[in-house]
């Protein structure tokens, strides 16, 4: 038996890092598929099949309410920050005030982040430009990758200099060859509460509820912490 999770990318690092864990438990696997919040619940409304989702938890509360979740199976992970990243190595930008980072997005050569209307951090970053009054002038530095993950593995790759990221704080943790610069200024933050819950037509609800319990539980909450959900 394999699960099938749909997963915000601020928990991949949770999912995998449990993975083996679960099977050793329960001899069943996870199979996670990871992106945007707003394309995976796309996939879900339109009928794909899947045991186990991972959202934001203002959509898992409408999800539960049309019917498509399990009543009394979600629970919250815990919340995750917006922030800026940059290459392992480069030098950390000054962003403590509105200020400091409009001065940080001008001078970028490049700035890699992920979809800006379906992901949480992207849908967030959008705004901020709009707010500072700089959209115009940074538009034709931006990378749109389809998620955070893919943003941070090309933010790590990139060739040049000046180059920064913007996704959440757990994507930005997980990825080799990026460090976290810091969150978003208090003015521009962003702090989001994902939650896990079991879909309505899961194949094994009983095994879905183990691994939700698992991600969600104190079983692993230092996991979690040091991952980057507060």
């Amino acid at each position: 038996m394999t699960l099938r999770v749909f997963s915000a990318g601020a928990a991949q690092g949770l999912v995998i890092a449990l993975q083996a864990d679960f099977r050793a438990a329960t001899g069943a696997g996870v199979e996670g598929t990871f992106g945007a919040v707003g394309a995976l619940k796309e996939k879900l409304v339109a009928g794909e099949r899947c045991d186990v989702v991972i959202l934001t938890a203002a959509m898992v509360g409408d999800l539960e309410r049309e019917g498509r979740l399990l009543p009394g199976a979600s629970a919250p992970l815990g919340r995750v920050r917006t922030g800026i990243a940059v290459r392992a190595g480069d030098a950390l930008p000054r962003i403590s005030d509105r200020a400091q980072l409009r001065d940080m997005l001008l001078a970028a050569s490049g700035i890699c982040v992920p979809d800006t209307l379906r992901s949480t951090a992207g849908i967030h970053f959008a705004q901020v430009l709009m707010r500072l009054g700089v959209h115009d002038d940074v538009a034709p530095h931006l990378r749109l990758y389809p998620n955070g993950a893919t943003a941070m593995r090309e933010l790590a790759s990139a060739t040049g200099s000046g180059l920064v990221g913007c996704t959440q704080i757990t994507e930005i943790r997980y990825t080799p060859g990026v460090a976290l610069v810091g969150p978003l200024p208090a003015e521009f933050e962003l702090a989001t509460v994902y939650s896990v819950a079991v879909c309505a037509d899961a194949r094994a609800p009983d095994l879905a509820k183990r691994f939700a319990l698992l991600l969600s539980g104190a079983a692993s909450q230092v996991l979690r912490a040091n991952i980057g959900f507060e």
